[in-house]
Protein backbone atom coordinates (compact mmCIF):
# COMPACT_ATOMS: atom_id res chain seq x y z
CA UNK A 1 0.00 0.00 0.00
CA UNK A 2 1.26 3.46 -0.88
CA UNK A 3 2.39 5.93 1.79
CA UNK A 4 2.63 9.72 1.80
CA UNK A 5 6.41 9.86 1.62
CA UNK A 6 8.77 10.96 -1.13
CA UNK A 7 12.01 9.00 -0.86
CA UNK A 8 12.49 6.51 1.93
CA UNK A 9 15.94 7.90 2.70
CA UNK A 10 14.52 11.42 3.07
CA UNK A 11 11.49 10.54 5.17
CA UNK A 12 13.00 11.28 8.60
CA UNK A 13 14.73 14.54 7.68
CA UNK A 14 11.70 15.88 5.85
CA UNK A 15 9.45 14.95 8.77
CA UNK A 16 11.75 16.69 11.25
CA UNK A 17 11.89 19.83 9.14
CA UNK A 18 8.10 19.77 8.84
CA UNK A 19 7.87 19.89 12.65
CA UNK A 20 10.50 22.61 12.91
CA UNK A 21 8.84 24.84 10.32
CA UNK A 22 5.59 24.79 12.29
CA UNK A 23 7.10 25.08 15.79
CA UNK A 24 6.86 28.85 15.90
CA UNK A 25 10.62 29.13 16.23
CA UNK A 26 10.66 27.21 19.52
CA UNK A 27 12.73 24.35 18.10
CA UNK A 28 15.96 24.13 16.13
CA UNK A 29 18.12 21.34 14.76
CA UNK A 30 21.84 20.81 14.68
CA UNK A 31 23.38 21.34 11.28
CA UNK A 32 24.40 17.74 10.77
CA UNK A 33 22.05 16.27 8.16
CA UNK A 34 21.75 13.57 6.99
CA UNK A 35 23.58 11.54 9.64
CA UNK A 36 23.11 13.75 12.70
CA UNK A 37 19.45 14.50 13.30
CA UNK A 38 19.12 16.30 16.62
CA UNK A 39 16.29 18.65 17.57
CA UNK A 40 16.88 21.05 20.46
CA UNK A 41 15.03 23.75 22.38
CA UNK A 42 15.75 27.05 20.73
CA UNK A 43 15.50 28.91 24.07
CA UNK A 44 17.91 26.66 25.97
CA UNK A 45 20.66 28.40 27.96
CA UNK A 46 22.29 25.38 29.66
CA UNK A 47 21.48 26.74 33.12
CA UNK A 48 19.50 23.66 34.20
CA UNK A 49 19.75 19.88 33.89
CA UNK A 50 19.25 18.86 30.26
CA UNK A 51 16.93 15.93 29.46
CA UNK A 52 17.94 14.11 26.28
CA UNK A 53 16.10 11.15 24.76
CA UNK A 54 15.59 9.64 21.36
CA UNK A 55 15.92 6.48 19.35
CA UNK A 56 14.62 5.25 16.07
CA UNK A 57 12.08 7.31 14.17
CA UNK A 58 8.58 6.03 13.42
CA UNK A 59 7.31 6.58 16.96
CA UNK A 60 6.08 10.12 16.38
CA UNK A 61 5.31 12.32 18.17
CA UNK A 62 8.05 10.71 20.27
CA UNK A 63 10.63 11.97 20.51
CA UNK A 64 10.86 15.29 18.65
CA UNK A 65 7.26 16.12 19.54
CA UNK A 66 8.14 16.29 23.24
CA UNK A 67 11.05 18.70 22.97
CA UNK A 68 10.13 21.86 24.84
CA UNK A 69 10.06 23.61 28.17
CA UNK A 70 9.21 21.15 30.93
CA UNK A 71 9.97 17.97 28.97
CA UNK A 72 12.87 17.14 26.67
CA UNK A 73 15.75 19.48 25.97
CA UNK A 74 16.86 17.52 22.91
CA UNK A 75 15.76 14.53 20.86
CA UNK A 76 18.17 12.41 18.83
CA UNK A 77 16.58 10.69 15.84
CA UNK A 78 17.71 7.57 14.03
CA UNK A 79 16.33 6.06 10.87
CA UNK A 80 12.92 4.42 11.12
CA UNK A 81 13.13 1.85 13.93
CA UNK A 82 16.96 2.17 14.04
CA UNK A 83 19.02 3.66 16.83
CA UNK A 84 20.86 6.91 16.13
CA UNK A 85 24.64 6.75 15.89
CA UNK A 86 27.04 7.43 18.73
CA UNK A 87 28.14 10.66 17.05
CA UNK A 88 24.54 11.84 16.75
CA UNK A 89 23.85 11.18 20.44
CA UNK A 90 27.13 12.82 21.43
CA UNK A 91 26.29 15.86 19.35
CA UNK A 92 23.00 16.17 21.19
CA UNK A 93 24.66 15.89 24.57
CA UNK A 94 27.35 18.44 23.76
CA UNK A 95 24.81 20.87 22.32
CA UNK A 96 22.65 21.14 25.45
CA UNK A 97 24.74 20.14 28.47
CA UNK A 98 26.02 22.81 30.80
CA UNK A 99 27.37 22.78 34.36
CA UNK A 100 24.13 21.31 35.73
CA UNK A 101 24.63 18.13 33.69
CA UNK A 102 22.48 15.95 31.48
CA UNK A 103 20.17 12.97 31.92
CA UNK A 104 19.82 10.50 29.05
CA UNK A 105 16.48 8.68 28.99
CA UNK A 106 16.93 5.51 26.93
CA UNK A 107 14.47 2.79 26.02
CA UNK A 108 15.75 -0.72 26.63
CA UNK A 109 16.84 -1.83 23.16
CA UNK A 110 20.34 -3.05 22.43
CA UNK A 111 21.15 -0.40 19.82
CA UNK A 112 19.89 2.45 21.98
CA UNK A 113 21.71 1.22 25.07
CA UNK A 114 25.00 0.83 23.20
CA UNK A 115 24.92 4.08 21.24
CA UNK A 116 23.63 6.27 24.05
CA UNK A 117 25.90 4.51 26.54
CA UNK A 118 29.07 5.02 24.50
CA UNK A 119 28.11 8.61 23.75
CA UNK A 120 27.68 9.21 27.49
CA UNK A 121 31.17 7.81 28.14
CA UNK A 122 32.67 10.07 25.51
CA UNK A 123 30.81 13.08 26.92
CA UNK A 124 32.14 12.32 30.40
CA UNK A 125 35.63 12.21 28.90
CA UNK A 126 35.01 15.83 27.85
CA UNK A 127 34.31 16.62 31.51
CA UNK A 128 30.51 16.70 31.29
CA UNK A 129 28.28 15.38 34.07
CA UNK A 130 26.07 12.82 32.32
CA UNK A 131 23.82 10.17 33.82
CA UNK A 132 21.69 7.62 31.98
CA UNK A 133 18.56 5.66 32.85
CA UNK A 134 17.12 2.67 30.97
CA UNK A 135 13.34 2.36 30.66
CA UNK A 136 12.06 -1.24 30.68
CA UNK A 137 8.33 -0.94 31.34
CA UNK A 138 6.97 -3.69 29.02
CA UNK A 139 5.51 -6.62 30.98
CA UNK A 140 4.42 -8.69 27.96
CA UNK A 141 7.32 -11.13 28.11
CA UNK A 142 8.10 -11.71 31.81
CA UNK A 143 10.55 -14.53 31.12
CA UNK A 144 12.85 -12.30 29.09
CA UNK A 145 15.92 -11.03 30.90
CA UNK A 146 15.57 -7.64 29.22
CA UNK A 147 12.12 -6.03 29.17
CA UNK A 148 11.52 -3.57 26.36
CA UNK A 149 11.02 0.15 26.81
CA UNK A 150 7.72 1.38 25.40
CA UNK A 151 5.18 4.14 26.08
CA UNK A 152 5.80 4.25 29.83
CA UNK A 153 8.90 6.23 28.85
CA UNK A 154 6.62 9.27 28.65
CA UNK A 155 6.14 9.21 32.43
CA UNK A 156 9.93 9.58 32.75
CA UNK A 157 10.11 12.37 30.17
CA UNK A 158 7.42 14.39 31.92
CA UNK A 159 8.42 13.93 35.56
CA UNK A 160 12.16 14.33 34.94
CA UNK A 161 11.54 17.26 32.61
CA UNK A 162 9.30 19.05 35.09
CA UNK A 163 11.80 18.54 37.91
CA UNK A 164 14.65 19.83 35.77
CA UNK A 165 12.59 22.87 34.79
CA UNK A 166 12.09 23.61 38.49
CA UNK A 167 15.86 23.69 38.92
CA UNK A 168 16.46 20.30 40.58
CA UNK A 169 20.02 18.99 40.38
CA UNK A 170 21.09 16.02 38.28
CA UNK A 171 21.20 13.62 41.22
CA UNK A 172 17.62 14.48 42.18
CA UNK A 173 16.34 14.27 38.60
CA UNK A 174 18.10 10.94 38.01
CA UNK A 175 16.75 9.45 41.24
CA UNK A 176 13.22 10.51 40.31
CA UNK A 177 13.57 8.98 36.86
CA UNK A 178 14.78 5.69 38.33
CA UNK A 179 11.87 5.68 40.78
CA UNK A 180 9.39 6.14 37.94
CA UNK A 181 11.01 3.41 35.83
CA UNK A 182 10.93 0.95 38.72
CA UNK A 183 7.16 1.26 39.15
CA UNK A 184 5.91 1.81 35.58
CA UNK A 185 4.20 -1.11 33.85
CA UNK A 186 3.01 -1.22 30.22
CA UNK A 187 1.50 -3.61 27.73
CA UNK A 188 0.25 -3.22 24.16
CA UNK A 189 -2.09 -4.93 21.73
CA UNK A 190 -2.66 -4.62 17.99
CA UNK A 191 -4.90 -5.96 15.26
CA UNK A 192 -2.23 -5.55 12.60
CA UNK A 193 1.44 -4.87 12.08
CA UNK A 194 2.74 -1.56 10.78
CA UNK A 195 4.03 -0.54 7.36
CA UNK A 196 7.72 0.37 7.39
CA UNK A 197 8.64 2.72 4.53
CA UNK A 198 10.47 0.87 1.79
CA UNK A 199 9.84 -2.59 3.26
CA UNK A 200 7.14 -5.18 2.51
CA UNK A 201 4.36 -5.32 5.07
CA UNK A 202 4.41 -8.34 7.33
CA UNK A 203 1.01 -10.02 7.47
CA UNK A 204 1.57 -11.85 10.73
CA UNK A 205 -1.74 -11.29 12.49
CA UNK A 206 -4.64 -13.12 10.78
CA UNK A 207 -8.18 -11.82 10.55
CA UNK A 208 -10.08 -12.38 13.78
CA UNK A 209 -6.93 -12.33 15.91
CA UNK A 210 -5.16 -9.70 17.97
CA UNK A 211 -1.57 -9.80 19.15
CA UNK A 212 -0.99 -9.17 22.83
CA UNK A 213 2.28 -7.63 23.92
CA UNK A 214 3.88 -6.79 20.60
CA UNK A 215 6.67 -4.21 20.59
CA UNK A 216 6.70 -0.69 19.22
CA UNK A 217 8.77 -1.85 16.25
CA UNK A 218 6.25 -4.53 15.33
CA UNK A 219 8.16 -7.29 17.15
CA UNK A 220 6.12 -10.37 17.93
CA UNK A 221 4.25 -10.26 21.20
CA UNK A 222 3.45 -12.76 23.90
CA UNK A 223 0.61 -14.47 22.05
CA UNK A 224 -2.12 -14.09 19.48
CA UNK A 225 -5.60 -14.15 20.97
CA UNK A 226 -9.09 -14.32 19.50
CA UNK A 227 -10.39 -10.81 18.94
CA UNK A 228 -13.83 -10.29 20.45
CA UNK A 229 -14.07 -6.52 20.67
CA UNK A 230 -12.67 -3.67 22.74
CA UNK A 231 -13.83 -4.89 26.15
CA UNK A 232 -12.25 -8.32 25.85
CA UNK A 233 -9.04 -6.77 24.52
CA UNK A 234 -8.78 -4.45 27.49
CA UNK A 235 -9.63 -7.34 29.83
CA UNK A 236 -6.75 -9.46 28.55
CA UNK A 237 -4.32 -6.57 29.07
CA UNK A 238 -5.73 -5.64 32.45
CA UNK A 239 -5.33 -9.23 33.65
CA UNK A 240 -1.57 -8.90 33.09
CA UNK A 241 -1.34 -5.41 34.53
CA UNK A 242 -3.34 -6.29 37.65
CA UNK A 243 -0.81 -8.94 38.57
CA UNK A 244 2.02 -6.40 38.78
CA UNK A 245 0.58 -2.95 39.47
CA UNK A 246 -0.47 -3.22 43.10
CA UNK A 247 -3.18 -1.34 44.96
CA UNK A 248 -3.60 2.38 45.45
CA UNK A 249 -4.13 5.25 43.02
CA UNK A 250 -2.48 5.08 39.60
CA UNK A 251 -2.15 7.25 36.54
CA UNK A 252 -2.90 5.45 33.28
CA UNK A 253 -1.33 6.53 30.00
CA UNK A 254 -3.45 5.32 27.07
CA UNK A 255 -1.37 5.40 23.92
CA UNK A 256 -2.54 5.13 20.33
CA UNK A 257 0.03 3.10 18.40
CA UNK A 258 -0.69 5.17 15.30
CA UNK A 259 -3.53 3.65 13.30
CA UNK A 260 -6.41 3.44 15.75
CA UNK A 261 -9.30 5.89 15.36
CA UNK A 262 -10.20 8.42 18.05
CA UNK A 263 -13.58 6.71 18.37
CA UNK A 264 -11.92 3.38 19.17
CA UNK A 265 -9.49 4.98 21.61
CA UNK A 266 -12.31 6.57 23.60
CA UNK A 267 -14.11 3.22 23.79
CA UNK A 268 -10.92 1.62 25.08
CA UNK A 269 -10.62 4.26 27.81
CA UNK A 270 -14.25 3.62 28.77
CA UNK A 271 -13.58 -0.09 29.06
CA UNK A 272 -10.34 0.44 30.99
CA UNK A 273 -12.06 2.63 33.59
CA UNK A 274 -14.83 0.01 33.95
CA UNK A 275 -12.32 -2.86 34.24
CA UNK A 276 -11.22 -4.52 37.50
CA UNK A 277 -8.26 -2.11 37.81
CA UNK A 278 -10.46 0.90 37.05
CA UNK A 279 -11.05 1.59 40.74
CA UNK A 280 -7.32 2.32 41.09
CA UNK A 281 -7.05 4.60 38.06
CA UNK A 282 -7.61 8.11 39.34
CA UNK A 283 -6.05 10.00 36.43
CA UNK A 284 -5.57 9.37 32.70
CA UNK A 285 -3.11 10.75 30.17
CA UNK A 286 -4.63 10.54 26.71
CA UNK A 287 -5.98 8.76 24.86
CA UNK A 288 -3.53 10.10 22.31
CA UNK A 289 -0.76 9.06 19.94
CA UNK A 290 2.30 9.48 22.16
CA UNK A 291 4.75 6.72 21.29
CA UNK A 292 3.48 5.17 18.09
CA UNK A 293 4.58 2.44 15.75
CA UNK A 294 3.96 4.22 12.45
CA UNK A 295 0.41 3.23 11.42
CA UNK A 296 -0.08 0.22 13.69
CA UNK A 297 -3.75 -0.44 14.50
CA UNK A 298 -3.23 -0.93 18.17
CA UNK A 299 -2.86 0.72 21.56
CA UNK A 300 -0.96 0.37 24.79
CA UNK A 301 -1.73 1.00 28.43
CA UNK A 302 0.92 2.19 30.87
CA UNK A 303 0.26 2.60 34.60
CA UNK A 304 2.24 4.38 37.29
CA UNK A 305 1.39 4.85 41.01
CA UNK A 306 2.28 8.54 41.15
CA UNK A 307 2.45 10.14 44.59
CA UNK A 308 1.22 13.65 45.25
CA UNK A 309 4.43 15.38 44.20
CA UNK A 310 4.80 13.28 41.06
CA UNK A 311 1.19 13.92 40.12
CA UNK A 312 1.85 17.66 40.32
CA UNK A 313 4.89 17.21 38.07
CA UNK A 314 2.78 15.28 35.56
CA UNK A 315 0.13 18.00 35.68
CA UNK A 316 2.61 20.86 35.30
CA UNK A 317 1.60 22.72 32.10
CA UNK A 318 3.94 22.60 29.14
CA UNK A 319 3.84 24.52 25.82
CA UNK A 320 3.91 21.24 23.88
CA UNK A 321 0.89 20.53 21.71
CA UNK A 322 1.48 16.78 21.52
CA UNK A 323 1.31 16.35 25.30
CA UNK A 324 -2.39 15.78 26.15
CA UNK A 325 -2.13 16.63 29.83
CA UNK A 326 -3.54 14.74 32.80
CA UNK A 327 -7.28 14.32 33.35
CA UNK A 328 -8.94 13.30 36.58
CA UNK A 329 -11.35 10.39 36.18
CA UNK A 330 -14.84 11.47 37.19
CA UNK A 331 -18.33 9.95 36.85
CA UNK A 332 -20.34 10.82 33.77
CA UNK A 333 -22.41 13.95 34.42
CA UNK A 334 -26.03 13.75 33.25
CA UNK A 335 -28.17 16.72 32.29
CA UNK A 336 -31.92 16.35 31.89
CA UNK A 337 -33.42 16.36 28.41
CA UNK A 338 -35.37 19.53 27.56
CA UNK A 339 -39.13 19.18 27.81
CA UNK A 340 -39.54 19.53 24.06
CA UNK A 341 -37.73 16.27 23.31
CA UNK A 342 -38.85 14.21 26.29
CA UNK A 343 -40.45 11.09 24.80
CA UNK A 344 -44.20 10.71 25.18
CA UNK A 345 -44.77 7.22 26.49
CA UNK A 346 -47.59 5.42 24.64
CA UNK A 347 -49.98 3.12 26.46
CA UNK A 348 -48.71 -0.40 25.68
CA UNK A 349 -51.08 -3.07 24.41
CA UNK A 350 -50.70 -6.50 22.86
CA UNK A 351 -51.86 -7.83 19.52
CA UNK A 352 -50.18 -11.07 18.48
CA UNK A 353 -50.50 -10.71 14.67
CA UNK A 354 -49.09 -7.18 14.82
CA UNK A 355 -46.25 -8.31 17.08
CA UNK A 356 -45.39 -11.12 14.69
CA UNK A 357 -45.59 -8.74 11.73
CA UNK A 358 -43.23 -6.19 13.29
CA UNK A 359 -40.70 -8.70 14.56
CA UNK A 360 -40.62 -10.38 11.16
CA UNK A 361 -39.87 -7.07 9.42
CA UNK A 362 -37.18 -6.25 11.99
CA UNK A 363 -35.57 -9.66 11.50
CA UNK A 364 -35.31 -8.99 7.77
CA UNK A 365 -33.31 -5.85 8.46
CA UNK A 366 -31.01 -7.39 11.06
CA UNK A 367 -30.19 -10.43 8.91
CA UNK A 368 -29.56 -8.17 5.90
CA UNK A 369 -27.13 -5.88 7.74
CA UNK A 370 -23.88 -7.05 6.10
CA UNK A 371 -25.33 -7.21 2.59
CA UNK A 372 -26.89 -3.75 2.85
CA UNK A 373 -23.63 -2.32 4.21
CA UNK A 374 -21.79 -3.85 1.26
CA UNK A 375 -24.24 -2.25 -1.15
CA UNK A 376 -23.92 1.09 0.60
CA UNK A 377 -20.13 0.90 0.44
CA UNK A 378 -20.50 1.06 -3.34
CA UNK A 379 -22.52 4.26 -3.29
CA UNK A 380 -22.24 5.79 0.18
CA UNK A 381 -20.42 5.38 3.46
CA UNK A 382 -21.16 1.70 4.06
CA UNK A 383 -23.46 2.04 7.06
CA UNK A 384 -27.03 1.74 5.77
CA UNK A 385 -27.29 -1.88 6.88
CA UNK A 386 -26.04 -1.08 10.38
CA UNK A 387 -28.30 1.96 10.67
CA UNK A 388 -31.41 -0.02 9.70
CA UNK A 389 -30.40 -3.05 11.76
CA UNK A 390 -29.76 -0.84 14.81
CA UNK A 391 -33.22 0.68 14.47
CA UNK A 392 -34.75 -2.79 14.04
CA UNK A 393 -33.04 -4.06 17.20
CA UNK A 394 -34.23 -1.00 19.14
CA UNK A 395 -37.78 -1.51 17.88
CA UNK A 396 -37.70 -5.19 18.83
CA UNK A 397 -36.43 -4.29 22.29
CA UNK A 398 -39.27 -1.76 22.69
CA UNK A 399 -41.98 -4.12 21.42
CA UNK A 400 -43.60 -4.60 24.85
CA UNK A 401 -43.90 -0.83 25.29
CA UNK A 402 -45.74 -0.26 22.01
CA UNK A 403 -49.53 0.09 21.52
CA UNK A 404 -49.75 -2.95 19.24
CA UNK A 405 -53.55 -3.11 19.27
CA UNK A 406 -53.99 0.55 18.24
CA UNK A 407 -52.42 0.86 14.80
CA UNK A 408 -52.90 4.62 14.60
CA UNK A 409 -50.95 5.18 17.80
CA UNK A 410 -48.55 2.42 16.84
CA UNK A 411 -47.46 4.28 13.70
CA UNK A 412 -46.80 7.42 15.73
CA UNK A 413 -44.93 5.40 18.38
CA UNK A 414 -42.73 3.78 15.71
CA UNK A 415 -41.97 7.24 14.30
CA UNK A 416 -41.02 8.46 17.75
CA UNK A 417 -38.86 5.41 18.43
CA UNK A 418 -37.02 5.84 15.12
CA UNK A 419 -36.41 9.54 15.73
CA UNK A 420 -34.68 8.62 19.00
CA UNK A 421 -32.73 5.53 17.95
CA UNK A 422 -32.00 5.82 14.22
CA UNK A 423 -29.40 8.24 12.98
CA UNK A 424 -28.61 9.56 9.53
CA UNK A 425 -30.98 10.93 6.92
CA UNK A 426 -32.81 7.61 6.61
CA UNK A 427 -33.65 7.74 10.32
CA UNK A 428 -35.30 11.12 10.21
CA UNK A 429 -37.07 10.37 6.91
CA UNK A 430 -38.56 7.12 8.21
CA UNK A 431 -39.56 8.85 11.44
CA UNK A 432 -41.39 11.45 9.31
CA UNK A 433 -42.97 8.68 7.23
CA UNK A 434 -44.43 6.81 10.21
CA UNK A 435 -45.47 9.94 12.11
CA UNK A 436 -47.31 11.32 9.05
CA UNK A 437 -48.87 7.93 8.39
CA UNK A 438 -50.12 7.91 11.98
CA UNK A 439 -51.59 11.36 11.51
CA UNK A 440 -53.30 10.20 8.33
CA UNK A 441 -54.75 7.15 10.04
CA UNK A 442 -56.03 9.26 12.94
CA UNK A 443 -57.90 11.49 10.46
CA UNK A 444 -59.79 8.47 9.14
CA UNK A 445 -57.70 7.45 6.15
CA UNK A 446 -57.53 3.72 5.36
CA UNK A 447 -54.15 2.23 6.22
CA UNK A 448 -52.95 2.11 2.58
CA UNK A 449 -53.85 5.79 2.12
CA UNK A 450 -52.25 6.64 5.45
CA UNK A 451 -49.00 5.09 4.24
CA UNK A 452 -49.26 7.08 1.01
CA UNK A 453 -49.72 10.23 3.10
CA UNK A 454 -46.60 9.30 5.01
CA UNK A 455 -44.68 8.84 1.75
CA UNK A 456 -45.91 12.18 0.41
CA UNK A 457 -44.76 13.94 3.58
CA UNK A 458 -41.39 12.19 3.45
CA UNK A 459 -40.91 13.24 -0.18
CA UNK A 460 -41.96 16.79 0.57
CA UNK A 461 -39.35 17.19 3.30
CA UNK A 462 -36.63 14.94 1.86
CA UNK A 463 -37.03 16.10 -1.74
CA UNK A 464 -36.65 12.66 -3.34
CA UNK A 465 -38.87 11.37 -6.13
CA UNK A 466 -39.07 8.40 -8.46
CA UNK A 467 -35.81 8.09 -10.38
CA UNK A 468 -33.68 9.85 -7.76
CA UNK A 469 -32.07 6.57 -6.66
CA UNK A 470 -33.43 6.31 -3.11
CA UNK A 471 -35.74 4.04 -1.14
CA UNK A 472 -38.64 5.98 -2.72
CA UNK A 473 -37.97 4.11 -5.98
CA UNK A 474 -39.06 0.88 -4.28
CA UNK A 475 -41.51 2.22 -1.69
CA UNK A 476 -43.72 4.33 -3.97
CA UNK A 477 -44.56 1.59 -6.52
CA UNK A 478 -45.02 -0.95 -3.72
CA UNK A 479 -47.62 1.23 -1.99
CA UNK A 480 -49.39 1.82 -5.31
CA UNK A 481 -49.53 -1.93 -5.93
CA UNK A 482 -50.89 -2.74 -2.46
CA UNK A 483 -54.41 -2.20 -3.81
CA UNK A 484 -53.94 -5.43 -5.79
CA UNK A 485 -52.10 -7.63 -3.28
CA UNK A 486 -49.03 -7.89 -1.10
CA UNK A 487 -47.50 -10.14 -3.77
CA UNK A 488 -47.97 -7.39 -6.37
CA UNK A 489 -46.48 -4.88 -3.95
CA UNK A 490 -43.43 -7.09 -3.43
CA UNK A 491 -42.93 -7.46 -7.17
CA UNK A 492 -43.24 -3.70 -7.64
CA UNK A 493 -40.75 -3.03 -4.84
CA UNK A 494 -38.25 -5.46 -6.34
CA UNK A 495 -38.64 -3.91 -9.80
CA UNK A 496 -38.14 -0.45 -8.28
CA UNK A 497 -35.04 -1.53 -6.37
CA UNK A 498 -33.53 -3.15 -9.45
CA UNK A 499 -34.34 0.00 -11.41
CA UNK A 500 -31.97 1.99 -9.16
CA UNK A 501 -29.05 -0.08 -10.46
CA UNK A 502 -29.67 1.37 -13.91
CA UNK A 503 -29.56 4.97 -12.69
CA UNK A 504 -26.13 6.49 -13.21
CA UNK A 505 -26.83 9.59 -11.18
CA UNK A 506 -28.42 10.00 -7.75
CA UNK A 507 -30.28 13.23 -7.05
CA UNK A 508 -30.78 12.79 -3.33
CA UNK A 509 -29.11 11.09 -0.38
CA UNK A 510 -25.42 10.36 0.21
CA UNK A 511 -25.10 8.78 -3.24
CA UNK A 512 -25.71 12.21 -4.79
CA UNK A 513 -22.07 13.01 -3.97
CA UNK A 514 -20.73 9.87 -5.70
CA UNK A 515 -19.56 9.65 -9.30
CA UNK A 516 -21.76 7.96 -11.93
CA UNK A 517 -19.06 5.38 -12.59
CA UNK A 518 -19.11 4.22 -8.98
CA UNK A 519 -22.91 3.98 -8.87
CA UNK A 520 -23.36 2.09 -12.12
CA UNK A 521 -24.86 -1.37 -11.67
CA UNK A 522 -25.38 -1.15 -7.91
CA UNK A 523 -28.81 -1.22 -6.26
CA UNK A 524 -29.55 1.55 -3.79
CA UNK A 525 -29.35 -0.04 -0.30
CA UNK A 526 -32.46 1.75 0.99
CA UNK A 527 -34.49 0.52 -1.96
CA UNK A 528 -33.09 -2.98 -1.47
CA UNK A 529 -34.17 -2.93 2.18
CA UNK A 530 -37.74 -1.93 1.19
CA UNK A 531 -37.86 -4.71 -1.42
CA UNK A 532 -36.69 -7.31 1.07
CA UNK A 533 -39.36 -6.34 3.60
CA UNK A 534 -42.16 -6.58 1.05
CA UNK A 535 -40.78 -9.90 -0.24
CA UNK A 536 -40.83 -11.18 3.33
CA UNK A 537 -44.47 -10.12 3.73
CA UNK A 538 -45.43 -11.81 0.48
CA UNK A 539 -43.64 -15.07 1.30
Amino acid sequence: MAQFINKREDAVTEAIDGVLMTSGGNLARLDGYPHIRVVVRNDWDKSKVAIVSGGGSGHEPAHVGFVGKGMLTAAVCGDVFASPSVDAVLAGILAVTGPAGCLLVVKNYTGDRLNFGLAAERARAYGLNVSMVIVDDDIALPDQLQARGIAGTLFVHKIAGALAEKGADLETVTAAAKRVIAATRSIGMSLDTCRVPGAPKEHRIPEGKAELGLGIHGEAGAEQVDFAGARSSVASMVARLAAVMGEGPHVALVNNLGGTSELEMSILVHDLIHSPVGRNIMHVIGPAPLMTSLDMQGFSISVYPADGMELELLKAPVPISTWPGVSEVRPVILSSLPDGVMPITPIPSNHSPTREFLIGCCNVLTTSERELNALDAKCGDGDTGSTLAGAARALTKAIDRLPLSDHTQLLRAIGQELSQTMGGSSGVLLAIFFAAAGDGASSGLPMREAFRAGLARMQEIGGAGIGDRTMVDALAPALDALDESVTSAAAAARAGANFTATLSRAKAGRAAYISAKQLDGHIDPGAEAVARIFEHLAA
